[in-house]
């Protein structure tokens, strides 16, 4: 049985040593289990320079965690019957035929195996903020493999493709999706956010560097596509995570949380959480289920991919750059994610090592 009070002061201590050594700023992390609360702790600041502290109903930007809301999204919708995870994205976006892309389907989307990941060596953050200038560059863009017969990240363009099949197929965008049918319910409308409000921006944590700039750096050298998918202008780092025009947009491939409401949206995903469940068995059956895998282009080791989730040994979900992550573990009911202010990368990652930590407790 878990120790559940020991397993909290685990978690509190290591969350204080790591702040208290200088390694984090603030740091959220909270876990669910068969739909309960099971922890949910909070410590240090939101803003270093000013001593705000960071609290659980603080947003921080969280950069591919976001991937994780918008594919709930689209499973959401998928659940009730207004989209089709087959529906070829030329359907209902007709420009998107150029090129021969005319076969592409949501579901090459949701599985990164569009063909379509690489940005000009030149686009700016001001580019990304532009909804209609990023579909028109996908619209006029040539896949470079068959859609379907490979895969590679679409750090950006995830969002813009998935985002403007839905909006084309439901007149809805996915930040109003999210809200309306996945926060509402669930009660962190204030929480989890592709684009934020304006008068929210002022809620959210400030992000600093730790080594995420240097890391960046040496994934341009080392991971064979990393500039192409992330060139210069947009590289996935805390003056970009910062931009008031980023967080105000709506992007979809990034998205601004606190650790509590994602924890909460996937527990609702793998069971119910005070009467909500967003999707039924079968449907998290499918979204869960390996789809590609193999050497992923973009970054030239394996990624395996489900229907826009990240699938990992006996868990799925969402991480960000710099330290943010949101997994469920559906066959024990756990879910757990884990946000922070104080960008950093590396293997030795204190995020994973609270997931590890609490996993492990649950047994």
């Amino acid at each position: 049985m878990i120790k559940t009070d020991e397993l909290r002061e685990q978690v509190r201590t290591t969350v204080a040593d790591l702040i208290a050594g200088g390694r984090e700023r603030g740091v959220q992390v909270c876990a669910y289990l068969g739909g309960e609360v099971l922890l949910d702790e909070v410590a240090g600041v939101a803003d270093h320079a000013t001593g705000r502290p960071l609290t659980a109903d603080t947003p921080i930007f969280s950069f591919s965690t976001g991937k994780g809301l918008t594919a709930t999204a689209v499973h959401v919708l998928a659940e009730r019957g207004e989209i089709d995870y087959d529906l070829r994205i030329a359907d209902v976006w007709p420009e998107y035929a150029r090129h021969g892309k005319g076969d592409t389907t949501l579901r090459h989307a949701l599985t990164h195996s569009a063909g379509v990941p690489a940005l000009p060596a030149d686009i700016t953050r001001a580019d990304l903020a532009d909804w209609d200038h990023m579909c028109a560059l996908l619209a006029d863009a040539t896949p470079l493999w068959t859609p379907g017969t490979a895969y590679g990240y679409h750090a950006w363009t995830f969002g813009y493709l998935v985002g403007e099949t839905v909006r084309r197929a439901t007149g809805r965008t996915l930040s109003q999706v999210l809200t309306d049918d996945v926060a509402a319910p669930l009660g962190v409308a204030g929480e989890l956010f592709l684009a934020v409000p304006e008068g929210d921006l002022a809620r959210l944590a400030v992000l600093e560097d730790g080594n995420l700039s240097a890391a960046n750096e040496a994934a341009s050298q080392f991971l064979v596509n990393f500039d192409r998918i992330a060139p210069p202008g947009v590289r996935p780092d805390v003056d970009l995570g910062n931009d008031p025009a980023i967080l105000h947009a709506e992007v979809g491939a990034v998205g601004t949380v606190t650790a509590r409401a994602a924890a909460r949206m996937f527990a609702a995903l793998i069971g119910e959480v005070d009467g909500v469940r967003l999707v039924s068995p079968e449907r998290l059956r499918e979204a869960t289920t390996l789809a590609m895998t193999g050497d992923d282009w973009a970054i030239g080791f394996p990624a395996p991919r489900g229907l826009g989730y990240q699938l990992q040994e006996d868990f799925f979900g969402a991480s960000g750059n710099g330290g943010s992550i949101a997994y469920a573990f559906p066959e024990i009911g756990l879910t757990v994610a884990a946000t922070k202010n104080l960008l950093s990368a590396g293997q030795d990652d204190p995020m994973e090592d609270l997931r590890r930590l609490i996993r492990g407790a649950v047994g």
